[in-house]
C-alpha cells in the first residue's frame, strides 16, 4: 500500500519525467494526491453492447464486439484512408482511419474477436466509425476499466502529446494497482454511519471505475460532502479562532449619541430587519470578541441608518469611526446624507477623498490623530499610510466586493488593537455563495424594504417602442419626476452596433429640447469636478433628465426620479441591471423600470430579462445569476479562487453544502477542538489538509 499519497508523480510506473512534466503544467498535477484528485468531467456508459443490426443513424458513441475481415486503402482528394470491414453475427460495417494508418495497419489482428467504441455515421447505405477506440476482448476482459468510462479533464496539448483520456485512465489504474486501492479513511465513524456513506477506499474506487450508475451515485455524494464539509469545518474554526483570539473593544454603553439619536432625531419609524440587525451588531459590540460581521441588504432597505446608528455606539463609548465607499459619488452622498443626520447632535464629520484639497487634507488629519473628528467618510484616501486615528473602534465597509483584501486588512491596522468590523454589500449574495465565501463572518440580512415604498414596475420594450417610451418620458417629466437613462458604452464600438452614451445624448436632445428640458451627462471619463456639477444639477431637480453610463449602478438617491432606462439591457450582467433599478423607487411614487433591447436576444439573455420582469426580490435575481454566470464571475477575481473546487459544484451542490456546514457546526458545537477520541480522524485530515497545498488556497 502506498504510504504516501504526496509521491511526486515522475515516481509512478508508466509516467516517467516527461510526462510528469506535462502533468505538472497542464492539470497541476505534482503528486500521487493530485492524480487521485483528478475526478472525471462525465462518463460514457459502456454497459451495453450493441449489434450492428441495432444501431441507429443518431451519431451516438456504441460498443460492438467482432472481427476484422479485411483492410483496404482507399484513395481521396488529400492521401488516402484505411478501411477496414468489421462484422458480427448481424451485419458488416466499416473502421475508418484518416491519420497514423502505416502503424493502425500493422497492429490490426484478423479474426480476432475485438471490443470497438466511437461515434457511427451513416454514408453510403453503410454504417461507420471513423478512428474507434479498439481493444482485443481478451484485455478487455481483463482491464480494471469498468464499464461506465470516466473522461478526465485534459487540455490540447496533452492530447497533442499523446496523453489521451485512455493514458490518463492507464495511469490512474496503475495507481489503484500499486495502492491495493487502499486509502485512509478521512471521515470519523459517527459521519459515516449517521449520512449512511460509502468509505473513502469505496468512493475513490467507484468515482474512477463505477460499475453502474448507483454506486457512481453514491461514491459522487461522499467525496462532495467530504470536499464541502473541511471547507465549512476551516471557515467555522476560523471563525470561532478570530472570536477567542482577536480581542475586541467593548463597547459596553448605549448613551446620549444613539438614545438622542433614535429619539428625537431619526425621521422614521424602523423596519422589524433594521431593528433585529441593530440588535446583533450591538451584541457583537458589547462582547469582547472583535466584530467581523457582513450586512447584506437590498438597495433602499435602509442599510446607511443601521450602519450610522452602530457608529453612534462607538461614539458614546469614546470612539471614533469611519465609512469607506468604493466611489467618490458615493462618499459623497453618504457625507451628505449623514451629515445631515449627525448636525443635529453636534457631531464632527468630514469627507476624505482624492479631490480633497491639500490645506482641508492637513486639517483632517490633525483632528483625526487629536480625536476631535469622531467621523470620518471617505474613499481608498482612509487607507493611506498618513490617515491616523486617535482610536478607531469601528470600521465600515461599504459594496465591500469593490475592495482588494489587502485594502481591507489596511484599514484594521490603523489601531494598535483592530477595530469592530462591519462590512456592507446591496449586491445579493446567493445564501450557497455566502455559506461558502463568507462563512467566517456572522451575517445579518435586512430583507424587508421601509413602509410606503412601492414595487417598481419593471417591463422590458424593444428598439421598435421608442416613440412610446418617449411619451412615457414626457408625462412622467409633466408630473414633476426626473428620468434615468443609461447606456454601457461611452464610445462607438467598431464591432458593436449598440447605441453609444454620445449618439444617445444627442438624440435625446433632440427629442426633448430645451428651454423645455434641461439634460445632464456623466459618464467615467468625466473629470470628478464636472461628474459633481452635473450630479448636483440633477440632485437639486435643475435638469430633467440623467444620460449616464454605469457610474451611476451604486449609491446615487434622488428621491423624485421615477423612471430608470436601459439601453441595450441585454449587454448588463443580473445584478448590475438590479443594481441600476435600485436608483428609482426611493421615494413615495410609483416608480418603472425599461429595459430596451434590439430583437437579437441570446437565450441567456432573455432568461436575465424575464427575470427583471418577473421580481423585485434581490436574493431571487442573484440566484439565478449564479446559474447563469457561475460562482467565479459572480464573485469577481477577489473571491472566485475560493471555489476552486475538485468534485462539488456550489450551485448544483446546494443541498451537500447545507448539510456539510450544518455537520460541520453540530460537531463543533459539541467539540470546539476535535479533541474528542470519535473525531481524531477529523482533526487528523484537518491537519493534513492545511499541511499541504490543499483547500486553504482556496479560502479567500
Amino acid at each position: 500500500m502506498i504510504t504516501n499519497l504526496q509521491t511526486p508523480i515522475d515516481y509512478l510506473k508508466g509516467v516517467g519525467p516527461n510526462r510528469a512534466d506535462l502533468l505538472r503544467k497542464e492539470l497541476g498535477i505534482n503528486t500521487f494526491q493530485d492524480l487521485i484528485n483528478l475526478f472525471p468531467n462525465r462518463y460514457i456508459d459502456r454497459t451495453e453492447y450493441y449489434k450492428i443490426n441495432q444501431l441507429q443513424r443518431n451519431n451516438t458513441e456504441v460498443q460492438i464486439m467482432g472481427r476484422i475481415t479485411n483492410v483496404k486503402e482507399v484513395p481521396q482528394k488529400r492521401g488516402k484512408r484505411l478501411v477496414a470491414t468489421f462484422q458480427d453475427d448481424t451485419g458488416t460495417m466499416e473502421l475508418v482511419w484518416f491519420r497514423g494508418q502505416k502503424w493502425i495497419r500493422e497492429s490490426l489482428k484478423f479474426d480476432k474477436p475485438y471490443v470497438i467504441f466511437g461515434k457511427t455515421n451513416w454514408f453510403s447505405g453503410k454504417f461507420s466509425m471513423p478512428h474507434p477506440e479498439m481493444e482485443l476482448l481478451v484485455d478487455h476482459e481483463k482491464s480494471l476499466r469498468s464499464a461506465m468510462q470516466p473522461v478526465y479533464p485534459s487540455t490540447e496539448k496533452l492530447n497533442n502529446k499523446g496523453i489521451t483520456n485512455r493514458v490518463i485512465s492507464k495511469i490512474m489504474q496503475q495507481l489503484f494497482l500499486e495502492s491495493k486501492g487502499k486509502f485512509s479513511e478521512t471521515l470519523s465513524k459517527n459521519l459515516l454511519q449517521e449520512l449512511k456513506l460509502i468509505s473513502k477506499s469505496e468512493a475513490l474506487f467507484n468515482v474512477h471505475f463505477p460499475k453502474n450508475q448507483e454506486l457512481l451515485s453514491r461514491a459522487q455524494f461522499r467525496l462532495k460532502f467530504e470536499e464541502l464539509f473541511y471547507i465549512q469545518l476551516q471557515l467555522i474554526i476560523k471563525n470561532l479562532i478570530h472570536k477567542s483570539k482577536i480581542k475586541g473593544f467593548t463597547f459596553d454603553k448605549v448613551g446620549h449619541y444613539f438614545n438622542t439619536f433614535f429619539k428625537e432625531v431619526l425621521p422614521f419609524e424602523l423596519t422589524n430587519a433594521q431593528k433585529r440587525v441593530i440588535k446583533e451588531i450591538r451584541h457583537d459590540l458589547g462582547s469582547n470578541a472583535q466584530m467581523n460581521r457582513l450586512l447584506q441588504g437590498d438597495v433602499g432597505s435602509g442599510k446607511t441608518i443601521v450602519a450610522l446608528m452602530s457608529m453612534l455606539i462607538a461614539l458614546d463609548n469614546g470612539f471614533q469611526a469611519c465609512l469607506m465607499a468604493p466611489t467618490e459619488i458615493l462618499s459623497v452622498q453618504h457625507y451628505m446624507g449623514l451629515y445631515e443626520l449627525c448636525k443635529h447632535l453636534n457631531i464632527s464629520i468630514k469627507l476624505l477623498t482624492g479631490s480633497t484639497n491639500t490645506s482641508d487634507r492637513r486639517k483632517i488629519h490633525e483632528s483625526l490623530e487629536n480625536g476631535e473628528l469622531q467621523i470620518l467618510i471617505g474613499t481608498h484616501a482612509l487607507i493611506e499610510d498618513k490617515v491616523k486615528f486617535k482610536n478607531l473602534g469601528l470600521a465600515i465597509i461599504d459594496e465591500q466586493h469593490r475592495f482588494g483584501v489587502a485594502q481591507r486588512s489596511k484599514l484594521w491596522k490603523k489601531n494598535t488593537s483592530p477595530p469592530h468590523i462591519l462590512v456592507m454589500t446591496a449586491t445579493p449574495i446567493p445564501r450557497t455563495l455566502a455559506m461558502s465565501v463568507y462563512g467566517d463572518l456572522d451575517i445579518s440580512i435586512i430583507d424587508e424594504l421601509p413602509p410606503g415604498r412601492k414595487a417598481i414596475k419593471t417591463v422590458h420594450r424593444y428598439d421598435k417602442n421608442r416613440l412610446n417610451v418617449f411619451k412615457f418620458i414626457r408625462d412622467e417629466i409633466s408630473k414633476g419626476r426626473q428620468i434615468y437613462i443609461v447606456y454601457p458604452l461611452i464610445q462607438e464600438s467598431e464591432k458593436m452596433d449598440y447605441k453609444d452614451l454620445m449618439d444617445g445624448y444627442e438624440s435625446i436632445t433632440r427629442d426633448f429640447p430645451m428651454p423645455d428640458y434641461q439634460i445632464s451627462i456623466v459618464h467615467g471619463k468625466m473629470k470628478s469636478a464636472d461628474k459633481d456639477f452635473e450630479m448636483q444639477r440633477f440632485i437639486k431637480g435643475e435638469t430633467q433628465i440623467m444620460v449616464a453610463t454605469t457610474v451611476i449602478e451604486v449609491g446615487v438617491d434622488v428621491p423624485n426620479a421615477s423612471v430608470m432606462i436601459i439601453e441595450s439591457a441585454e449587454r448588463f450582467g443580473l445584478s448590475q441591471l438590479h443594481q441600476l433599478r435600485g436608483r428609482v423607487g426611493r421615494g413615495a411614487e410609483q416608480s418603472y423600470c425599461i429595459l430596451m433591447t434590439s430583437h437579437k436576444l441570446t437565450n441567456d439573455s432573455k432568461t436575465r430579462l424575464e427575470t427583471m420582469v418577473r421580481t423585485n426580490d434581490g436574493f431571487e435575481i442573484a440566484e439565478v445569476d449564479l446559474r447563469l454566470r457561475g460562482p467565479g464571475d459572480v464573485m469577481g477575481t477577489q473571491q472566485s479562487g475560493v471555489l476552486n473546487l475538485k468534485i462539488a459544484d456550489i450551485i448544483k451542490d446546494n443541498d451537500i453544502l447545507k448539510h456539510a456546514r450544518f455537520y460541520a457546526k453540530k460537531i463543533l458545537n459539541d467539540d470546539p477542538s476535535l479533541s474528542k477520541s470519535e473525531n481524531k480522524v477529523l482533526l487528523n485530515t484537518y491537519n493534513q489538509l492545511g499541511k499541504y497545498k490543499n483547500i486553504w488556497n482556496y479560502i479567500s
